[in-house]
């Protein structure tokens, strides 16, 4: 028998109630990967994060039919980021890292930032996508929060939610204190850059919403809130990355 193939990179989908996404996700990734030149092989994580519809189905009649994607069963949602640290937990790649299901991302272009890993020099590296063309006040407020973070963590930060995020698996080493809501984006990207790790970023296109709308940005009391939870979270994430120690 053949030895199997080393993963080259392991790419997380944390899916809360994303049943209709799921295939043409998954069929999208089927054809980028398809005209994509990797030094080994890819496998797609698809984390059921304790979904209420019929994602947990969804994802068991998909994985037969598409040999690169896994799925992880969380039973209870505890959490963005809880999501998607069980589905690094199972990642087999020596890059690992994670982008949303919802397809306002391509799936060609997340495979291009995923082919342009295989360049990459030494393990200290972190790649992250930089969002084009967006509406001028969701700009405005991406640079409100990334002046506050960049404040507080002592380094530059832009654009900290854009995906994906991928990285040399050796980040996750340091990754006892990850957060478990959507802080989690923050935390690997100053994590990243307090251990030296180089940063590269690549622009994405960001599409409209195929399906579904935001759970949270309808105005700006949704940001408001969005931005009082955020620099709570971020308190912990500093702490976390400066101490060591998880958080509460």
């Amino acid at each position: 028998m053949a030895p199997e193939a080393p993963v080259f990179c392991s790419l997380v989908i944390p899916c809360y109630n994303e049943e209709g996404n799921l295939a043409p996700l998954a069929e999208g990734f089927a054809a980028a990967l398809a005209g994509a030149r990797l030094p080994g092989t890819f496998e797609l994580i698809l984390v059921d994060n304790g979904s209420a519809d019929g994602t947990a189905a969804a994802l068991g009649g998909l994985a037969p039919r598409f040999p690169f994607l896994r799925a992880v069963t969380v039973p209870v949602n505890k959490g963005y980021g809880y999501g998607i640290t069980q589905g690094l937990l199972a990642a087999r790649g020596e890059y690992a890292g994670w982008a949303h299901g919802d397809l306002q991302y391509s799936p060609a272009e997340i495979m291009a930032c995923v082919a342009g890993l295989g360049t990459a020099s030494g393990e200290k590296v972190f790649l992250k996508g930089l969002r084009s063309a967006r509406p001028v006040p969701d700009t405005l407020f991406t640079a409100g929060m990334a002046a506050f973070e960049s404040l507080l963590f002592g380094c530059a930060l832009w654009d900290i939610n854009a995906q994906p995020t991928l990285f040399h698996r050796s980040l996750l080493e340091n990754w006892e204190g990850a957060p478990a809501d959507f802080s989690l984006d923050l935390y690997a990207y100053a994590l990243a850059k307090k251990q030296g790790f180089s940063v590269s970023r690549v622009p994405m296109t960001l599409s409209a919403r195929t399906r579904g709308s935001s759970s949270w940005n309808h105005g700006f009391a949704d940001r408001f809130r969005v931005a009082a939870r955020t620099v709570r979270s971020s308190l912990l994430a500093s702490r976390a990355i400066a101490g060591g120690r998880k958080n509460p």
